[in-house]
């Protein structure tokens, strides 16, 4: 779990480089994906906020309707959801209940 949410912090901080559409097509399936997983998880161990929290974020990169919010803002959205993933994991590296 751990390495997937460093893996998705790393695809959305590649986002703010100039790649190609469909790279930014498969960072949002997969970040849609990788939030239903974590929500799901966050459910599993009694973490509403969480949970809600990853469902908010699975609703804002899923790939079936294009939330067009212009790049600059896409951009910050990438870097802040990069970095909260990365705190997420050095701040819960002692729960292992997840893993």
């Amino acid at each position: 779990m751990k390495a997937l949410k460093i893996i998705l912090a790393i695809l959305l901080f590649l986002c703010l480089l100039d790649m190609p559409y469909g790279y930014y097509q498969f960072v949002r399936f997969v970040s849609f994906v990788a939030f239903v997983f974590f929500a799901y998880q966050a459910h599993q161990k009694d973490n509403k906020t969480e949970a809600f929290i990853y469902l908010a974020l699975a609703l804002l990169f899923q790939p079936f309707v294009k939330i067009a919010l212009g790049r600059t803002i896409w951009n910050m959205v990438d870097v802040i959801v990069g970095v909260w993933l990365v705190f997420n994991v050095l701040l819960n590296k002692k729960d292992k209940s997840i893993e």
